[in-house]
Formats: C-alpha cells, structure tokens, sequence
C-alpha cells in the first residue's frame, strides 16, 4: 500500500488499495471520515479494524464536560465522521452495510460498518465525496449576497434524504423569528464566557495551526487573521483569565443577523441514535453546501445550556428538541484545522475470538 501522506487532505484517490485485502481498503477509507467536523475540534472517535468491519467507538477522554456534559455533541461528531466514511465506501464502488449501537452492552461502540457488494456509483455521491476535503468550519464574515431559494431548498432536504433520518427536522429560521434567536445566542454566549470552568475548558482548546497533538482551534479557525497563529497562547490566556462575554456576544450577533442562512437541525429523540443520525445529516448538509461553495459555522451557545435550549424548543415547537444550530453563506476561503492521522485514531487491526 502507498504510504499515506499525513495530511488526509492530501491523500489520492488513484491510491486506493483496491487489489489487497479488505483491512487495508478499510484503513484507507477512515482517511476520510477523520475529516468530520467536531466541537472544538477534538476528533473523539476510536476506530478498530475487526475482520471485515470498521467500529466507531465515542472517545470520552476527548470528551467537553462543561459545554458537553452528556455526550449529545460527541456523538453528532462521530455521526458526522460515520457519513463521510458511508460516502467514501459508496464513491469507491461499494455499497455500505452500517449497524447503529449494534451491542447493547458497549455502549461506546457507536456503529459497525462493513463494506457491501459492488454497486454503480451515483454522480451526487462522487460530488459530496469530493466536498469531503473542501470542508471546514468559515467563522470569518460572509459576503453579502443572498443563497438561491433552490439551493436554500436543497440544503434543507440533504438532511432528510436518507431512508434512516425521518425523525430528523431542519428549519431555515425566517427574518421574523431571527431577533429572538439571536437574543438566545447573546445570553449563551454571556452565560458561558461568565464560567471560568467554561473559559478554561475552551482555553485549552486554542492551539497553534502546527500543534503536536493535531486537534483543537487554530487562531485562523476562531475568525482572526491567520498570521496571528503565534500569538495562540496569549488568546488562550486572556479566555481563561477574563469574562469575555460582552465582546463574544457582540461578534456572534452581528454574525447571525448578517447570515444569509440560519438553520436548526432538530430531532423528534434525544438520545444516542438520534445524536448519530443527526451527526449523519449534518455532514450530508454541510458537503452539499461546499459542492456550490457555501460555508458554514455554528452557533450552539443557546443548545449547550439547558434552559435556553428549552427555551429556543419554545420558539419553534414543531421542529423536535434542537441539536444544531448552523450559518451558511458565501465567504473567502479559509484554512482547514488540523488532523490526527488514522493511526493517531485506530486502534490495532484484530480478529474476533
């Protein structure tokens, strides 16, 4: 097999390891599905290799306590990384056999996926596998120009198109509704940046574009010149050590309400499954958005602190419990964050007993 480049964005597709055995091909897949977007970055997926299948465990040691305390984004995550290994599978030729919580008694094992018979490849999929490493996170301004309403509508059924997401709900928020919504996400960032258990977990999630560990939330990724990559431990320092909220509330109202789009992505559950489906169509939303060139970013603040999140369920109760809030827009091009490499992530290649 090629050796792989340690960059996943960087891998070839003509490198393919389509004539060795079924591990290796696995091995190469996973190269795209670490490319899912994450909270802070943190990548918490484990894979393992077992016989003829790729497992995805939750990792909780990279787990968020205080803006994550029950796992709810984690999992999205993962079910973000499951999606881009579902359309790597499918744009290589092959259909995807995919069990959810498949063992009731590990529940950090959150999907098993085996690679399926032979099948057509469709043109939509070959152009989300594509987008795959063209995503990232935009924080930066979006340019003032509005989105098509027929990409509007698009964007919203790329994340019900699977058979498996019916309990999934999106909501193109209208210019009606947006005040009160961005009310919400000024309080949560006030809420949260008056923590100091919340500043100095995000704290120590800012790190320089060239970190050794590979995760986290390069200066570029924050919205800020790039070139002020340097100075990452003195931003990480002033989180920690001063109530920001003011300021970060000021920027994220201006954010939304110059939004062409403003979107939430609801579940009818709220549990594990729904996490993971959510996950799934979110990346499906996300990689349709960069085939046209759109970015986006998010705005949790008013999902990750519980009564807020009761009250954005109020505002639009027909859309489920709110699992993602989301911008989407055009925008000058911006750096991807870092990457673990697969073997950072994948544990050893194994048989079962």
């Amino acid at each position: 097999m090629p050796k792989l480049a340690f960059d996943p964005r960087n891998i070839k597709e003509d490198d393919f390891p389509a004539e060795v055995e079924t591990s290796e091909k696995l091995k190469f897949l996973l190269n795209y599905a670490i490319l899912a977007p994450s909270s802070h970055n943190t990548q918490p997926w484990r894979f393992k290799i077992v016989d003829d299948a790729i497992e995805l465990y939750e990792d909780k040691t990279r787990a968020l306590p205080i803006a994550d305390p029950d796992y709810r984004e984690l999992i999205i995550s993962c079910g973000a990384a499951l999606f881009n290994l579902r359309i790597a599978i499918r744009h290589f030729g092959y259909s995807d056999i995919v069990d959810i919580l498949p063992d009731r008694d590990n529940s950090n094992l959150l999907a098993r996926i085996r690679l399926g018979s032979k099948r057509v490849v469709k043109l939509e999929e070959n152009f989300l596998f594509r987008a795959i490493s063209k995503r990232c996170t935009n924080r930066h301004d979006f340019d003032d120009c509005q989105l098509p309403d027929s990409l509007v509508s698009e964007l919203e059924s790329a994340t019900r198109s699977e058979g498996s997401w019916r309990q999934i709900m999106t909501k193109v928020i209208p210019k009606t509704s947006r005040e009160a919504l961005i009310r919400l996400i000024a309080e949560g960032d006030r809420l949260q940046m008056a923590d100091p258990l919340f500043r100095q977990e995000l704290a120590q999630w800012i790190h320089t574009n060239n970190n050794p560990s590979h995760d986290g939330i390069p200066v570029h990724a924050q919205g800020m010149n790039q070139n002020l990559d340097a100075i990452a431990p003195l931003i990480s320092w002033t989180i920690r050590s001063f109530n920001l909220g003011e300021s970060q509330s000021a920027k994220d109202c201006k954010l939304a309400s110059q939004a062409p789009v403003l979107m939430l992505i609801g579940s009818e559950n709220d549990h594990p499954h729904a996490w993971i489906e959510t996950g799934e169509a979110l990346a499906h939303l996300l990689l349709r958005a960069r085939i046209d060139d759109v970015w986006a970013s998010f705005f949790n603040q008013p999902i990750q602190i519980p009564h807020l999140r009761s009250r954005l369920q109020r505002l639009f109760p027909d859309h489920g419990y709110p699992q993602i809030l989301i911008r989407l827009g055009y925008a000058t091009e911006t750096k991807p964050t870092p990457r673990k490499s697969v073997d950072e992530v994948l544990d050893p290649v194994r048989s079962r007993d």
